[in-house]
């Protein structure tokens, strides 16, 4: 069974909460960070991109000066009181409200050794360098300074300690400047009970964004416990926001070309005809996928409507569809192999709609650009339930969890 565990939160005094909570660090470039910190030096992006310190084009993200800033940039909002540790070990539910979609996930640490033991599942790998990134920073902080966003399978036990939890005052009630509502209880000691109880006979969780941030805290787990720390140490335990799988929303991920891979435009329909339906459509909203193996493509100023006609696979991350996409048109079609690494394929998250899609196209910055219908979190699970992985950019989840409103110090 999964272990979850309270811990003492390190979190902003509450007239600071939201001048401190701050959108994850690795949603924005270093262009919109420094904008950010600069309209609100309180920002935990002034942590979270310490880089934002220092005067532009000066340093890399990764330099070392850099963690050693966010290091001291963390010790001096705790000197300042701008953040305090409580007193005692606990849990807190954290309620996030956009427009009409609600969830509310209970913030936790999780156990590294039900990582490794498979018991936390993910659907995606991680990139080195990237894990390399956070691992520093954690080292460097001390702390882990952002929650990894984990979904369970709807219990009902759950939502009912979670719902007595939310009937009381919250310590936090602020609206962000995205237009999201941010509520924060926290849990008394018969309502962290209830909460170990309602999760006892949970047997997997499954990590929905925040892999490497998840992969680091690991890391950094396993290096301490090779230098003679002890397995029960705080820092075998990681910051986690657990919410119930029918209250997540997945959004569209979105993929632009530079390349047409020599092909003109009537030459990419006829070959995209072979395994799919392609209808020339009046704008953006009438081209939307209304269902899984749906697609929508920009190119040349129109947009087309695609409906995938060839037959499905029965493995699910083959029947993924940027699987579908990946195998029956960026690698045959446009000379695309490696997502990963390929300089002609970027990607746009759901949030920032079909004009920024639009507009990187009219721009010249790209090609063709193709939208997806989101993928689901049923989706998800049977993947990760099957040890696959899923490709890069596969899901984009909102609303984010700010950063900076809990943070774990070991």
């Amino acid at each position: 069974m999964v272990r979850i565990r309270e811990f003492r939160a390190t979190r902003p005094a509450p007239r600071y909460a939201s001048r401190v909570a701050a959108l994850p660090y690795d949603v924005m470039n270093e262009k919109e960070a420094r904008a950010m910190v600069a309209q609100e030096p309180l920002s935990f992006l002034a942590v979270d991109r310490a880089e934002t310190a220092f005067p532009e084009g000066t340093v890399s993200f990764n330099d070392p000066e850099v963690y050693e800033k966010a290091g001291e940039i963390l010790r001096e909002l705790r000197r300042d009181g701008i953040l305090v540790k409580d007193e005692d070990e606990c849990f807190y539910v954290y309620r996030e409200t956009d427009g009409e979609h609600e969830q509310s996930g209970v913030v936790v640490t999780l156990c590294v050794d039900d990582y490794v033991e498979g018991r936390i599942k993910k659907h995606e790998l991680t990139r080195p360098d990237k894990e390399d990134d956070r691992v520093r920073h954690i080292e460097a902080c001390g702390a882990h300074t952002g929650p990894i966003f984990v979904v369970y399978r709807t219990r009902q036990d759950v939502k009912k300690a979670v719902s007595d939890i939310t009937s009381g005052e919250p310590l936090y009630d602020f609206t962000d400047l995205r237009g999201v509502r941010n509520t924060v209880w926290k849990a008394s000691k018969d309502q962290c009970a209830s909460l170990r109880e309602a999760f006892g006979g949970a047997e997997s969780l499954y990590i929905a964004d925040g892999h490497h941030r998840n992969a680091a805290a690991v890391r950094v787990a396993l290096k301490r416990r090779e230098a003679g720390e002890e397995a029960s140490s705080e820092s075998s335990w990681y910051l986690a926001v657990l919410v119930a799988e029918d209250e997540v929303t997945i959004l569209d991920y979105n993929r632009v070309v530079s390349t047409m891979n020599g092909l003109s435009a009537s030459e990419l329909i006829g070959k995209l005809s072979r395994d799919f339906e392609v209808t020339k459509v009046s704008g953006s909203a009438e081209a939307r996928p209304s269902a899984k193996h749906g697609f929508a493509m920009y190119l040349e100023g129109s947009w087309y409507a695609l409906r995938c006609i060839a037959e499905r696979a029965d493995d699910p991350v083959r029947d993924l569809d940027v699987s579908v996409l990946e195998e029956r048109v960026l690698a045959p079609i446009l000379g695309i192999t490696d997502e990963r690494n390929d300089p002609a394929i970027d990607f746009v998250g759901g949030a920032r709609g079909y004009g920024e899609l639009e507009k990187r196209v009219d721009s010249g910055e790209a090609k063709i650009a193709f939208a997806l219908y989101p993928t689901s979190i049923a989706d998800i699970m049977s993947v990760a339930d099957a040890g696959g992985i899923m490709p890069p950019k596969s899901t984009w989840f909102e609303p984010k969890l700010l950063s900076g409103l809990f943070i774990h110090e070991f």
